[in-house]
């Protein structure tokens, strides 16, 4: 797709690092953002410009399945802008804050992505995502970590203390949420820190081609996890998104312990 696709523009941070390079593309209708490589990190189809392009973006909204009534969101990384555009367009009862520690992805990401200026209900802090983490807590219902470069996750955003902070940062019935690559040779270590950072409260949610898996993760122990209850609730948010709740809540039962009524996580057992 990459090779193919209509360039748009090529840039380099202040930095001038090789990690650092952003370029834009454009095929068929859909812009695309890459960091360094040919993997898209963003992608967003310019008709629709606040609509959710790729399936596991679509997915990480799952976290509305959980959470009946966030009010607060926080997300690290801002790429193009994806899911914070979107719940911005489409859930006004969010207040969303997005930490970026790169200027020249929040002047692409506006530029390019439709990403909306600052107002009540939304924030782009030019950030280092680690240190915002480390000196807030509970200060969110829902954070998503979507911070990748070139080579993947960033170190420092996968060791035990990030994950730790991630909890702390979480109201008490909070949702974290981040995007893993399966194929990730280090998938499994990554999963064991999420899952002893919040106690086993976690559900895994594979998307599909090329690998991505949404991860959910819980401050307090689900309630809430009945099948029936889930699958309704699926139905009511499939009447206001056009996201297929269902179809992931069925591939969440699918992929996690669980008996023919509830899912099951291992702080259940």
């Amino acid at each position: 797709m990459f090779r193919i696709a209509k360039h748009l523009m090529r840039g380099l941070s202040p930095s001038s690092s090789l990690n650092d390079v952003i370029d834009v593309s454009e095929i068929n209708g859909v812009r695309a953002l890459h960091l360094g490589s040919r993997t898209v990190q963003s992608a967003m189809r310019i008709r629709d410009p606040f609509a959710l392009e790729l399936t596991y973006t679509r997915a990480i909204m799952c976290f509305l399945l959980f959470h009946t009534s966030p009010r607060q969101m926080v997300t690290v990384g801002l790429g193009g802008g994806s899911v914070p555009k979107y719940v911005y367009a489409h859930c006004p009862e969010i207040k969303s804050k997005v930490i970026e520690i790169n200027p020249r992805i929040i002047q692409v990401a506006r530029s390019q992505f439709h990403v909306p200026e600052d107002d009540e209900r939304f924030e782009v802090i030019e950030a280092d995502g680690l240190a915002y983490l480390a000196r807030n807590e509970e200060v969110t219902d829902v954070l998503l970590i979507d911070a990748f470069d070139r080579n993947g996750i960033p170190p420092d955003f996968c060791s035990q203390d990030f994950f730790d902070q991630c909890a702390n940062v979480l109201k008490p019935d909070g949702i974290f949420v981040i995007n893993l690559w399966g194929s990730d040779k280090n998938f499994s270590i990554y999963s064991q820190r999420i899952e002893t950072s919040f106690g086993g409260r976690v559900l895994m949610l594979p998307t599909g081609a090329p690998g991505n898996i949404a991860v959910f993760a819980f401050r307090s122990n689900q309630h809430h996890l009945r099948i029936s209850n889930l699958r309704q609730r699926a139905k009511e948010l499939e009447q206001v998104h056009s996201i297929e709740f269902l179809e992931f809540l069925e591939k969440m039962v699918a992929h996690n312990p669980g008996s023919q009524n509830r899912l099951f996580m291992k702080s259940d057992c």
